[in-house]
This record gives structure tokens, C-alpha cells and sequence, in this order.
């Protein structure tokens, strides 16, 4: 169930990083992260990504609280504290 949490937690992230225009190519890199990790369970990069999508994320809201959903940014906590 975690695997599967972590995956629709990535895909919306990696979503919205493309839609908030200032983390394409982030995006780009935590969807390869995301498929690398399937491969090989190993969370380093990933977790490295997730955190800069979500240092993103809190200056977005910060500027616009509607730019990014309060319960994306809390998902996204929670996969970091999980790995």
C-alpha cells in the first residue's frame, strides 16, 4: 500500500511541478527518480527530488495558497517521513 500511496503522491506531483512552470525540468527528474526507484528500492534520489518539489510547493503557496493543494504538500511530507 505504501508503494502505491508513494506513486499517486509522485504522479501528482510530478503534475503539478509541470503546471506550475517553474519546475519542468524537476519534474523531469522525480518522474526518472520515480521509476528508478521501482527498479531498485533505493529512495535516495527520490527523496532528494521530493524535497526540492517541496521546498517549490511551500514558496507557491506562500505567494498563492491556491497554487498548490494543502493536502498535496501534506502528502508529500508524509512520503518523506516514511523513507
Amino acid at each position: 500500500m505504501k508503494v502505491e500511496k508513494m506513486e499517486k503522491t509522485v504522479i501528482e506531483t510530478v503534475s503539478k511541478l509541470e503546471k506550475l512552470k517553474v519546475g519542468e525540468s524537476l519534474a523531469a527528474e522525480l518522474s526518472w527518480c520515480w521509476f528508478s526507484y521501482k527498479n531498485d528500492q533505493n529512495p535516495v534520489g527520490l527523496v532528494e527530488k521530493s524535497e526540492k518539489a517541496l521546498e517549490l510547493f511551500k514558496a507557491a503557496r506562500e505567494k498563492n495558497s491556491r497554487a498548490v493543494s494543502k493536502k498535496l504538500v501534506e502528502d508529500l511530507e508524509k512520503i518523506l517521513v516514511l523513507n
